[in-house]
């Protein structure tokens, strides 16, 4: 008979016991992370020169968005473009960086890549930081140059 009190003793005490931890998040990987980061400031002003919330440039939203992972990338598309690794574009993946050329000097418009042909750009004074696409025959499709790749360089993870 003292061996059953033991026994619903050992019951109890293993009811009472604390469940097991969750198990923790897993992190988006650092080009899901730039990709939701870039779409985020859809709506954010445009500022020559700028690479903070008060108001983004095309290089300055590309370097904004990969120093929130905590990757450090050079300031002007041309720069970006060079330092990036080369990005086939059919393996484009969110978070790659998109490299134009609008005008006649080379590159000179950078975009981060979102998935389903859209980027998220920092156009011009006046326009606010929006999609653009890359449909066959788009504008944006008829000026892009090339696609470059910094967040599979290293183990970063978003914060």
């Amino acid at each position: 008979m003292r061996a059953a009190p033991t026994l619903a003793l050992a019951l109890l005490s293993a009811c009472a016991s604390a469940p097991p931890p969750a198990p923790p998040t897993p992190r988006p990987p650092a080009g899901v992370a730039i990709a939701r980061a870039a779409a985020a400031l859809v709506g954010s002003p445009y500022h020559f020169g700028g690479a903070d919330l008060s108001g983004f440039d095309c290089s300055g939203l590309a370097l904004y968005v990969h120093e929130r992972v905590g990757l450090s990338i050079p300031r002007t598309a041309a720069e970006q473009q060079r330092g990036a690794r080369p990005v086939p574009l059919a393996q484009l993946s969110p978070g790659d960086l998109l490299f134009f050329s609008i005008g006649a000097r080379g590159i000179d418009h950078v975009g981060v890549y979102t998935g389903d042909e859209r980027f998220v750009h920092a156009r011009r004074a006046g326009i606010k930081v929006t999609y653009g696409n890359l449909h066959a025959g788009s504008f944006y499709a008829r000026h892009l140059v090339s696609a470059g790749r910094f967040w599979d360089r290293a183990s970063a993870s978003p914060p």
